[in-house]
Parts: C-alpha cells; sequence; structure tokens
C-alpha cells in the first residue's frame, strides 16, 4: 500500500553534497566530516558494515569534489552504492595510518563540522595529524543539515505516515481486555511490516499506569477492562520515518479520562495550527503547552512538543522552548503533547506535521478522539 518510488540518483546525492558543503562555508566551517550514520546514508547512499572499527569518513569542503576515505576492502561496495558516482575514493589498507591519507584534504587550520556519532578514536587520530584544526559537532554547527526535505522525500514521509495510519486502523479491532500489552506489541509490528514497513522502531503499549511513562517498554502487565492504553509506534517505509500516537480506552472511559484526553486533543490542535512559515520551533512547543497549563495540567507535561522525522525517527528541529531557528516550508516534525499522571494513566497523541507555504499539513489522519476499544 506504501507504492514505489523511483531510487535517489548520483544526481540527488551530488546535489545534497553540494548544499552541505555550501551549508558548511554559510556557518563559517572549512567543510563537513561525516562518518557512518544517518547522514553518510542521506549524503551518498552508502551504509558501511555495522561496527567497523576502520575509518570511513566521507570529506566535503567548499569548492572541492566530494571524497570518502574508505578501506580498500570495502571501496568496492562504496563505489557500487547510488551515490558512488558523485564521489572521489581514496583508500587505504590495513597498516597505513588512514589519518595521513585524509589528512591532505583538510585545511590543517580549518574548524570543521564531524558527525555526533563519530568515534573519539577517529577524532583523536585527525587532531594528532592536525594539531591546529578545529572541530564542531554537526547538531551544533549544521543543526537544520537534513530538516527541510524535498519533494521525494516528502512523497515517502508521507507513505510511512499512511502506514501507520493502517496499522492503528487494524489494531483498534483486536481484543485488548485479558492480553499483555507485549501480545499488542507484537501485533503492532506484524501490522507495520504489513503495512509496507521495512523496519519497526518501537511500539510502545503503556497500559493503566504505564501510560505515565513517555517511553514505556511493553511488558508482561495484563490489560485490563477499564484502562487507558497509549499507543506509540513507528519505523521506517522506503527509508523514512513513521511516528505517531493515539491513546485508546479498554470500554467506556470516566468523566476525568474524557476531559483529560480531551485537553490534550485541544493542544495537539494548538499545536499544530501554530505551525507556518518563519515562526520559530518554540512557538509550537508554547501553543500546545498553553492549553495544558490553563487546565491545570502544566506539571504533567513532561517532555517537549516535537522533534524532526526523516531518515531517522528523531532529528532536528525539536519543537521545545528555547529554540528560535524559523520553520521553513519542508519541514517535518511530529507535534506530540501529552499528559502522564503517575500511577494512575497517561495520554499522547501525536501526528507527524509538515511545513507547507501558508501553514501544517498532517501526513497522519486517523481519528484524534479517545478511541474504545475492547
Amino acid at each position: 500500500m506504501t507504492g514505489e518510488f523511483a531510487p535517489f540518483t548520483a544526481d540527488d546525492y551530488r546535489a545534497r553534497m553540494r548544499h552541505a558543503a555550501r551549508s558548511a562555508a554559510d556557518a563559517g566551517l572549512a567543510g563537513l566530516l561525516v562518518a557512518p550514520g544517518p547522514d553518510l546514508v542521506w549524503l551518498t547512499g552508502y551504509e558501511p558494515p555495522a561496527a567497523t572499527e576502520r575509518l570511513t569518513l566521507l570529506v566535503l569542503v567548499p569548492g572541492r569534489d566530494p571524497a570518502l576515505v574508505v578501506p580498500r576492502l570495502e571501496a568496492g561496495d562504496a563505489a557500487r552504492a547510488a551515490g558512488g558516482p558523485a564521489l572521489t575514493l581514496r583508500d587505504w589498507t590495513d597498516g597505513q595510518n588512514p589519518y595521513a591519507v585524509t589528512a591532505p584534504l583538510l585545511d590543517a587550520r580549518g574548524r570543521f563540522a564531524v558527525s555526533d556519532g563519530a568515534w573519539a578514536l577517529h577524532l583523536l587520530g585527525l587532531q594528532r595529524e592536525l594539531p591546529d584544526s578545529a572541530y564542531v559537532a554537526v547538531s551544533d554547527g549544521l543543526p537544520m543539515l537534513r530538516a527541510v526535505k524535498d519533494a521525494a522525500e516528502l512523497e515517502r514521509l508521507a507513505a510511512a505516515g499512511a502506514a501507520a495510519d493502517a496499522a492503528y486502523e487494524e489494531i483498534r479491532k483486536v481484543r485488548f481486555a485479558g492480553r499483555r500489552e507485549a501480545d499488542i506489541a507484537a501485533d503492532l509490528t506484524a501490522l507495520l511490516r504489513r503495512f509496507g514497513h521495512s523496519q519497526v522502531d518501537f511500539t510502545v503499549v503503556g497500559s493503566g499506569p504505564n501510560g505515565a511513562d513517555p517511553h514505556h517498554e511493553a511488558g508482561e502487565r495484563v490489560i485490563r477492562d477499564g484502562d487507558m492504553v497509549v499507543l506509540d509506534f513507528g519505523g521506517l517505509v522506503h527509508g523514512y520515518g513513521s511516528d505517531t500516537t493515539r491513546t485508546v480506552h479498554v470500554g467506556e472511559p470516566t468523566a476525568e479520562e474524557r476531559e483529560v484526553h480531551d485537553v490534550v486533543r485541544a493542544a495537539q490542535e494548538a499545536g499544530f495550527r501554530a505551525v507556518r512559515p518563519g515562526a520559530a520551533c518554540q512557538e509550537v512547543d508554547r501553543a500546545a503547552r498553553r492549553v495544558i497549563d490553563d487546565a491545570g495540567y502544566g506539571e504533567y507535561f513532561i517532555h517537549r512538543t516535537g522533534h524532526g522525522i526523516g531518515t531517522t525517527t528523531h532529528e532536528p528541529p525539536y519543537m521545545i522552548e528555547g529554540e528560535e531557528q524559523p520553520l521553513v516550508p519542508g519541514m517535518c516534525f511530529s507535534v506530540e503533547p501529552g499528559i502522564y499522571l503517575p500511577g494512575r494513566f497517561g495520554v499522547r497523541i501525536e501526528d507527524i506535521v509538515t511545513v507547507t507555504g501558508t501553514g501544517g499539513r498532517r501526513l497522519n489522519g486517523t481519528a484524534r478522539e479517545l478511541g474504545i476499544v475492547s
């Protein structure tokens, strides 16, 4: 149901690398150094073997061709990656000093953004070769590197959202009462895969008092009639993320439970309505939080209102107080306020939203009313 998408091409990756190099220059940096991880995949289409200690590093310097420093035994795979034709490979063999291979590609006195997940081993090796160089984390120097999505990326994110929505519609049909949280999580995982997820990253099922823990891991608790149940789930479809939360109730809720859910639903709507080009990220958080504060539940909203999403399910931008980054068309992020009453129950409602030229567009379309399950 997720459709087919043309793969990204060497030209697509070439354009991303040019953009990244320009962004580095605009930020006053000498370049960008990308270690294995989501940024490398997004920029090149190449995903090296996991957990290798051998240096693999994409070097993006304004005015120069992109270069990938790669172990010789992995150079063939790198060359065959979709973005391989856009790269100059600089390979090295075991026994060589890979940092000496990398150093000529860099300004010896330059200040570079380096992947947050780069190994300290490799950063220290570069510093030994280039003692006058300096480094800043990508999240500090280029936090918006992947934040603005193009049309092809938005299509994939919309497909991921639709796949998650389909899973939610189906999970509402199963019996909850008398079954473990882990059983519902297993059902959700199967549904996400059925509707097109190649990777399932999380299936939070927080029933009764466990719902007051925003990141509760589904466990052995048996769900009972009268429980509120928080369902938060997502993963990757065509390499792009889904992430949605709905709260359901087993049987008829109490007046208080309905009231709390209504407050969260109003807060989520307020956060969504605050999305517009030029607004600061913190305005989305403020709009949602104001509703919950005014209803007297402010102390029970214990996390930010949203996070960016793309090739990973959590990435910049973040909808949180103090984040003054303006919203730009093409940004995608969650809007997910919640209320968590310790020892009793929790409520969260989450949609992925993209910024348009005039406001926001939801990528999740399932009902935000309190769902009733058996």
